[in-house]
């Protein structure tokens, strides 16, 4: 058979055929056939189910119509994690419009600048972040119609001239709506990073990468043999911020399975837990300092987690807290990604060999970076974009390729031609991979610490830190030394219920006894350790390393 007769055949397609364009209303059709009932709660008060969701979609998608959205729109939103989220996550993009989830813990003049840049039109707000909007509205350049969500009924900040209420607007709006076919390829959502230098960069994602997403996810947590699994038994509930890079995608996955979903409004520690009890919540997604508060909580103490899995990203997942939530029953294992890559890139799912491994080393690489996603092309390269050994032990540069990265950054050439240098999306993160697979990141490029000629990696000297039981939380940073170049801190909050008293010796020790055994360099040995109150956190949660640098080397250097 010629090349021209094979070409016919594969292009010898019915007129009448359907394309099936992957777009975001295509998750919908299972959830409705499987589990029509099944319930979406808010606060534990609140009780939808799937059959109402698509009603609630449409008459969303009806009011904003009637607010003059449009395809090509761009509608932000200002809300903390509810069922609303959820509607917006589907109505805004299957319009053809473009949903700007804006970060409610950046700063009045960043989230004027985010909605400014996106060039949002609708403002979707919660009373509880009128404030901000009151100090910045007359600075909107696009954003002239504001939609007020309002859960108590409060007061409305009289100088703010909203054009309707969500409820009200979607009381007065038909329950159904001709959501159209359109280019699969169209840009859904816009997301603005949390970087700690420069204003914050706009990333953003068609309808193809979130469908695609979320196949490649469910995927990835329906295939373990047993634990570290997401499947149509579940219950979930989010612990990252829905603005975040669309909750991990995980609302997504969560709605296409048809799983009973529980959105927890705003992040109050004893809230969490409650309804993590009251509503059998069996798996979440969070970033360390998260799970840390609930286990610290004296709720947790009297509430059963033993039937709760958790997964740790937006930073190394510690020995220290791992151990602590595994005592406690909780199935946690780390994932990894960026805001860039929408986000989800591994998962550290433990292999089915890896269940004659002891503890320890089940431990470890319930620890570690984890496994590539389906779909995922995941290579470690020098600075010549040369392959590192898969033997553990040499690093490099995590750089990737997957069907759902961003494409650059918002109206931001330079930037993204950076992003993307050599074909392949460019982390930044510092890792190694080990003979059986498993990635490890060892620190940020920006983070990792040279001291006597070596690196040193950060996430390992505060893994090993959190090992000890009066830590709580750890952040190690490199600071200036005339003779190596550069020596590591350790910075340290302590466990309020630990005795005896733990001293800055003691935690020298306890890093020494690793050195003495050769899992570290003497130079990874802090050279000072410090306690301090709190640590500086990025607005969703991570350690800011940069303020940490910025606000202690005066005080560290001069001891």
């Amino acid at each position: 058979m010629n090349r021209q007769t094979v070409q016919e055949q594969a292009m010898d397609t019915k007129v009448s055929a359907y394309a099936y364009p992957l777009l975001i209303k295509q998750l919908l059709h299972t959830p409705l056939a499987h589990a029509p009932e099944q319930e979406i709660v808010y606060l534990g008060k609140r009780r939808l189910t799937y059959s109402i969701l698509p009603e609630r979609i449409a008459r969303l998608a009806n009011g904003l119509s009637g607010l003059g959205v449009e395809h090509g729109s761009t509608v932000a939103i200002m809300d903390w994690d509810s069922h609303r989220y959820l509607e917006c996550y589907f109505a805004v993009p299957m319009m053809g419009a473009i949903l700007q989830t804006v970060n409610v813990r950046l700063s009045q003049a960043e989230i004027l600048y985010t909605i400014n840049h996106a060039g949002a039109e609708v403002l979707l707000v919660h009373t509880d972040f009128l404030p901000t909007i009151e100090a910045i509205k007359e600075q909107f350049e696009t954003a002239h119609t504001i939609v007020l969500i309002d859960d108590d009924g409060a007061q409305c900040t009289p100088t703010i001239r909203f054009s309707t209420e969500y409820e009200a607007m979607l009381a007065a709006s038909s329950p159904r709506f001709d959501f159209p076919d359109f280019d699969e390829n169209t840009r859904a959502t816009t997301f603005y990073t949390t970087g700690t230098t420069g204003l914050p960069k706009g990333v953003y994602f068609t309808h193809r990468q979130l469908v695609v997403h979320t196949l490649s996810m469910m995927a990835a947590l329906a295939s373990p043999v047993s634990g570290q699994r997401f499947h149509r038994g579940d219950v979930y509930m989010p612990l990252t911020p829905m603005f975040h890079v669309h909750a991990w995608g995980m609302p997504y996955v969560a709605t296409m399975l048809g799983v009973k979903q529980v959105y927890p409004g705003r992040y109050m520690p004893d809230r969490l837990l409650e309804l993590i009890r009251d509503e059998n919540v069996t798996f979440s997604h969070c970033v360390g300092t998260i799970l840390h508060m609930l286990l610290s909580s004296s709720l947790s103490r009297d509430i059963d987690l033993s039937h709760w899995k958790v997964v740790i990203g937006g930073g190394a997942l510690p020995h220290g807290l791992a151990r602590a939530a595994l005592e406690r029953g909780i199935d946690i294992f780390a994932g990894y990604g960026m805001s860039e890559t929408c986000p989800a890139l591994s998962l550290a799912q433990l292999k089915p060999t890896d269940a004659t491994r002891d503890s320890a080393e089940q431990l470890r690489l319930r620890c570690t970076t984890g496994l590539p996603l389906p779909l995922v092309e995941l290579r470690v390269v020098d600075e010549q974009m040369r392959d590192m050994p898969h033997d553990g032990k040499a690093a490099g540069e995590i750089v990737v390729r997957a069907p759902w990265l961003t494409q650059g950054y918002l109206k931001n050439e330079a930037a993204s031609a950076q992003l993307w240098a050599g074909g392949y999306l460019h982390t930044q993160d510092i890792a190694s991979i080990g003979t059986d697979g498993y990635l490890q990141i060892t620190d940020r490029l920006k983070d990792v610490i040279k001291s006597g000629g070596e690196w040193v990696s950060s996430l390992e000297i505060e893994s090993l830190i959190s090992q000890h039981p009066g830590v709580a939380e750890v952040a190690v940073i490199g600071v200036q030394d005339t003779k190596w170049g550069e020596r590591p801190v350790a910075l340290i909050v302590l466990a309020e219920d630990h005795t005896p008293p733990v001293t800055e010796e003691e935690i020298t020790r306890h890093v020494l006894m690793f050195s003495d055994k050769g899992v570290i360099s003497r130079y990874a040995v802090p050279q000072i350790v410090k306690f301090v109150d709190s640590l500086e956190k990025t607005s969703v949660g991570k350690i800011n390393k940069k303020r940490l640098r910025e606000q202690f080397p005066q005080s560290i250097t001069g001891r």
